[in-house]
């Protein structure tokens, strides 16, 4: 029986229950559950509320407990009755029919589970979030492996001498935790019963998950694997789970290290782990659950058991010979206990010397502070930049172009360091906390991928720099609670919506340090922004990018170094709002230019006087640019002009003629590429929605196979032993000429005379576009395992994402953020909802992420009776709150769009609130900052709406750090659907 309080049973009037006029059979997720009729009587809303938490737990148990395992389950019968005279409420096993004969009850019931606790189900749920399985965990004890098994005694006998149980941690249902004996101690029964609540699911006693258990318990933990048929996920290979997915990640992709292609030789240079650490020797002496550790850390390999450091390899493009120009040794700095832990690397110019770039830290998004060794290769000896600088404060470290001395930024200061006599020259000197120098602030890396922010000019006597004053600029602080018995505080410069930015500027400055020119860019500094800058071929000018406030206007300027005077010479402008997607790059004096300026993205040539030619042309989008190869005469681009959801390579010369695909015809999905500098090779990664990345080196033009360098072999044998959902990939009509790209995942055993829930998949945003054929990595699989579990998923993509589908597509959205995408996203449902006959329309559900998070809030908000059930992860709430240059570009100034900041943020429709609604958001986001969601709960507060929050402490944006953390949010988002959005 579960656990309760001992309470000492009076007998009831003997009297035997007959169950056919009694109850009421109803099947719920493959069990027979008998429900007797004077419940619905007494209060059918109680009863309906238990019976949805029953149906919860019981889906939960098809989830995580092996299929075969499942089966036998469900051959026990459930009974559903009133709470007994003077007995405790409670769910029991009923191993026998004496007992039931003897307290009054109806031996019908034997080998059967009862729940007499309707009035305290759900309390019980908060306590033990599966007491079903617990008690069928005993069903399974006695009709499959017997209550004499050996192996569950020994382990429990093992466990009572050990004292193990004796005094844990016990959890109440209101999450309060007090030292206590383990009722798993009551005999081997109980103990079988509550180690399998903490194997599965999670106990209310210590341990009280599978990892505890087996770190607590390792003998039981060996047990319960072999008698459940789960000691590895191998025991239904066939089925998805979130442990395989994100705890154990058998599915993770192999990844290839950052290579660099030599400029001065057809091979390329990548950082790789020494033969000899790649293996370790086996130690026949260890206990199975140490091999079992090794085991699984083998399957990880970015986990190692000490850090033997990489090694520095040169690669032959043709040959495939590798020559190995610095060891892991080499790499050690004198009196140091091991190798650098190096990031990247940057090659000198003549390629005799390295910047390895080491002991990295994160600054908001990347990795770009750490520390910087240069290391040369002819002596193999390795020296510091920076001289006694504290560790790990260097960013953007580059060789000037003769190679002989290196520039970096530090602590807001740009500095050179002369690498004959190692003298350091401090070229800025008043850089703090509001004035920075060479690189950015907050808001310029995220919106404008502005981060390295200083040049060098080609003869290196000059460096162009950008500076930031953040004097007047609001600060966001960011509280962190969980370090110490005070909380702490980060503080930085965010400019929220129509608030000031910081005022922006362009000098030069000699390399050898002197006085700084700066460039005379006409408008007020704090309304401007300069996405690009860099010198011109012959060192003489500087060409720039200068954005108006709105970012409708882009003017490309020429600047005279030595004047700091200024010039227009091309203007690119638009009713919406400007992309610019361009690093600079020179075609002899002529510069690339992508533009929408015939309707569709594509690639200028343009001279500096103005002069445009177009390279590209016809209806389709120039999506990226791939390589530019000035000496061959080529142009290499991303594009797919029949499929928005694809990618292709494709070559057009300079002069604008002989445009081809590359890309291999029989190749559909999702191609990217990293190009040699002589465009005769490429590592090239190809991908589809239901395949992993295979990556190969390849040359060019004619795309032939050199070899493989990942080819997922791992990956792709447990994939083919999964049971795959099937996928479609459609155009969804919505209306007006206008059809959505979208997918959709169907489960492995569908049936079309069956009915299913539907759940979206959002973006939604001009930042993001989730309809793509390319692989999706963990997300994907969850979403495989939801379709496994009979859910239908889908995603489309509507107008303002960026589908490669023209300018007239992606601009749609001006100004209506929030209006129209969720506008069009709700037709697009309503279009699948009559399509297909199969979806629910009573059980339809949507979720995203930041961008997509909005979405899913203006979609049950504004859309109330069209869905039941949204998840909204690091939402904007209310757009006022976000950041100036994002929302100002897609909605315009707050002054100028008051109404629609205030229609398209979410926060304006809570009042019209009907169904289900999980928010999630990391209370250290600095990008989407938990105020938002903060003031979001205040109104659905104020406005009476029931919700669930999920706040996770100093987590940011990707809430993607600290242990079990993606496993425990998936988890979450899991069993809130299978409780709000059930398949039935």
């Amino acid at each position: 029986m579960i656990k309760a309080l001992l309470i000492a049973f009076t007998l009831v009037t003997p009297a035997l229950l007959i169950a056919s006029e009694t109850h009421d059979t109803r099947q719920i997720n493959g069990w027979t559950v008998h429900v007797n009729r004077q419940l619905a009587k007494d209060d059918a809303a109680l009863l309906d509320k238990a019976l949805k938490l029953l149906q919860t737990q019981l889906e939960e148990i098809v989830r995580v407990v092996p299929a075969p395992a499942v089966t036998e389950l469900q051959k026990v019968p459930l009974w559903i009755n009133p709470e007994y005279a003077n007995s405790h409420p409670r769910a029991e096993y009923h191993a026998g029919a004496s007992w039931l004969r003897d307290n009054g009850r109806d031996p019908v019931m034997e080998k059967a589970v009862e729940f007499s606790n309707v009035r305290i189900f759900e309390a019980e749920t908060r306590r033990m979030p599966n007491f079903a399985l617990h008690e069928l965990a005993h069903a399974f004890h006695d009709r499959v492996l017997s209550f004499q098994n050996a192996e569950i005694i020994s382990a429990f006998e093992t466990a009572t001498t050990a004292g193990k149980y004796d005094n844990v941690q016990r959890q109440d249902s209101e999450g309060r935790k007090r030292l206590d004996k383990a009722y798993a101690m009551t005999n081997a029964k109980e103990y079988f019963a509550e180690t399998s609540e903490a194997f599965f699911t999670r106990n209310d006693f210590f341990p009280f998950t599978r990892e505890e258990l087996k770190a607590h318990d390792p003998k039981m933990f060996a047990v319960l694997g072999k008698v459940w048929g789960a000691a590895t996920a191998s025991a239904d290979p066939s089925k998805l789970t979130l442990s395989r997915i994100f705890t154990d990640e058998e599915f993770k992709d192999e990844k290839l290290e950052a290579i660099r292609w030599s400029k001065k030789t057809a091979s390329y240079f990548t950082l790789e782990a020494p033969p000899e650490a790649k293996k370790e020797p086996e130690d026949k002496e260890q206990p199975q659950e140490a091999k079992d550790a090794k085991d699984k850390a083998k399957a990880k390999p970015t986990v190692k058991k000490k850090d033997e450091g990489k090694n520095l390899v040169r690669h032959d493009a043709a040959t495939g010979e590798r020559t190995i120009l610095a060891t892991a040794k080499v790499m050690t700095p004198e009196g140091a206990k091991g190798p650098l832990k190096v990031d990247s690397f940057e090659f000198s110019p003549d390629e005799s010397q390295v910047l390895l770039f080491a002991n990295t830290r994160k600054v908001w998004r990347r990795n770009t502070r750490g520390d910087y060794w240069l290391l040369n290769l002819a002596n193999q000896k390795l020296v510091k930049i920076g001289g006694d600088a504290p560790a790990s404060t260097l960013m953007f470290a580059k060789f000037s172009p003769d190679g002989t001395r290196v520039a970096y930024v530090q602590k807001n200061n740009l500095h050179v360091q002369n690498l004959a006599d190692m003298k350091i020259t401090a070229l800025t000197k008043d850089g703090s906390d509001k004035i920075i120098n060479g690189t950015s602030d907050w808001v310029n890396e995220e919106e404008l991928s502005l981060r390295d922010a200083f040049r060098w000019s080609k003869d290196g006597a000059h460096l162009l720099f950008w500076q930031f004053d953040t004097t007047d600029v609001k600060r966001f602080w960011l509280v962190d609670q969980t370090k110490r018995a005070y909380q702490s505080f980060t503080t930085f410069p965010y400019p929220k919506a129509g608030q000031k930015n910081s005022s922006t500027r362009l000098g030069v400055i000699p390399s050898t340090g002197g006085a700084i020119t700066w460039l005379k860019i006409p408008g007020d500094p704090r309304e401007h922004y300069l996405p690009q800058a860099d010198w011109t071929p012959d060192d003489k000018q500087v060409l720039l990018h200068q954005f108006n406030r709105l970012q409708n206007t882009l003017q490309v300027m020429l600047a005279d170094p030595q004047t700091g005077d200024v010039k227009t010479i091309l203007t690119e402008t638009d009713k919406a709002w400007v992309e610019d997607t361009n690093a600079i790059s020179w075609i002899n004096e002529d510069f690339l230019w992508l533009s929408e300026r015939s309707g569709w993205r594509h690639a200028y040539r343009v001279t500096l006087k103005g002069e445009i030619k177009p390279l590209t042309q016809g209806e389709f989008d120039v999506i990226d640019i791939a390589h530019l190869d000035e000496k061959g005469g080529t142009l290499d681009y991303i594009a797919s002009p029949e499929n928005g959801t694809q990618r292709y390579l494709y070559r057009v010369n300079l002069t604008g003629d002989d445009s081809r695909r590359l890309s291999p015809a029989d190749q559909s999905g999702t191609h990217s590429y990293d190009i040699s500098e002589d465009a005769r090779w490429a590592v090239h990664t190809h991908s589809t929605f239901t395949t992993p990345p295979v990556i190969q080196l390849v040359s060019l033009p004619d795309h032939k196979t050199i070899r493989v360098l990942k080819d997922q072999a791992k990956l792709r044998e447990k994939l083919a032993k999964v049971t795959l959902p099937k996928t479609e990939f459609l155009r969804v009509d919505i209306g007006d000429g206008i059809a959505l790209d979208g997918w959709c995942i169907r489960p492995p055993d569908f049936d079309a005379s069956r009915k299913y829930p539907l759940l979206m998949h959002v973006y939604g945003e001009p930042a993001g576009q989730t309809v793509k054929d390319s692989w999706g990595g963990q997300r994907i699989l969850w979403h495989s395992m939801l379709a496994q579990q009979g859910y239908i998923v889908a995603s489309v993509d509507t107008r303002g994402t960026p589908s490669p589908r023209g300018r007239d597509w992606r601009k749609a959205i001006y100004r209506q953020l929030g209006i129209l995408n969720s506008a069009e996203e709700a037709k697009a449902v309503r279009a699948l909802l009559q399509r297909f006959a199969h979806l629910d329309p009573k059980r339809v559900g949507i979720w995203g992420w930041s961008g997509g998070g909005s979405s899913s809030l203006d979609a049950i908000f504004r859309y109330p009776d069209l869905y039941s059930t949204a998840i909204a992860v690091a939402p904007v709430g209310d757009r006022a709150l976000y950041d100036s240059i994002y929302e100002e570009r897609y909605m315009g100034l707050p002054k100028d769009n008051a109404d629609g900041y205030r229609l398209g943020s979410p926060l304006a429709h809570v009042k019209d609130l009907k169904g289900n609604l999980l928010i999630i958001h990391g209370t250290g986001d600095d990008n989407v900052h938990y105020q938002g969601t903060e003031k979001l709960m205040n109104e659905l507060i104020a406005q009476n709406k029931r919700f669930t929050v999920m706040p996770y402490p100093n987590r940011d944006h990707a809430i993607n750090t600290g242990k079990g953390i993606s496993r425990h949010l998936y988890e979450l988002m899991t069993a809130y659907l299978h409780e709000h959005l059930p398949v039935k």
